[in-house]
C-alpha cells in the first residue's frame, strides 16, 4: 500500500501499533529500541544499548520511514507516557548517529 492512500488516522494507528510491538520486545529484553534511519525508504531496528558497538545490537526487523515519522510526531523528545491499546508505555526518546545515519533510541523509563 502507498503510503499516500493512507488516511491520518491510518498513519497513526499503523505508527502506535508498530510502536507498541517494539517497545514490548524492548521491554522483554531489557535492551533499547534503536532506529536507524536511511536514505532508502525504511529503517533498521535494533534491540541493544546504544553505547555498545553495533555489532553488539540484535536487529529484528525494518519499518518503513513513514511509520518512524509518525512515531515522532506522536511521541516527544525525553519522557514520554503513552496509552497504546489500553496499555500505558513509559520511555525516553532520544537521538544519536550510527555511522553516517541517524537513529532514534527508545527506552524504558
Amino acid at each position: 500500500m502507498n503510503w499516500s492512500t493512507h488516511d491520518p488516522l491510518d498513519a497513526a494507528t499503523e505508527a502506535l501499533s508498530t510502536l507498541a510491538e517494539y517497545l514490548e520486545r524492548s521491554l522483554d529484553s531489557g535492551k533499547s529500541l534503536i532506529l536507524v534511519r536511511s536514505q532508502s525508504d525504511k529503517s533498521e531496528v535494533y534491540l541493544g544499548d546504544a553505547g555498545e558497538p553495533q555489532a553488539d545490537w540484535q536487529r529484528c526487523g525494518v519499518v518503513r520511514n513513514a511509520v518512524v515519522s509518525a512515531i515522532l510526531e506522536a511521541t516527544r523528545s525525553g519522557h514520554n507516557e503513552l496509552d497504546i491499546g489500553g496499555q500505558t508505555y513509559r520511555f525516553v526518546r532520544t537521538f544519536t548517529q550510527v555511522e553516517n545515519h541517524g537513529a532514534v533510541v527508545i527506552s524504558a523509563s
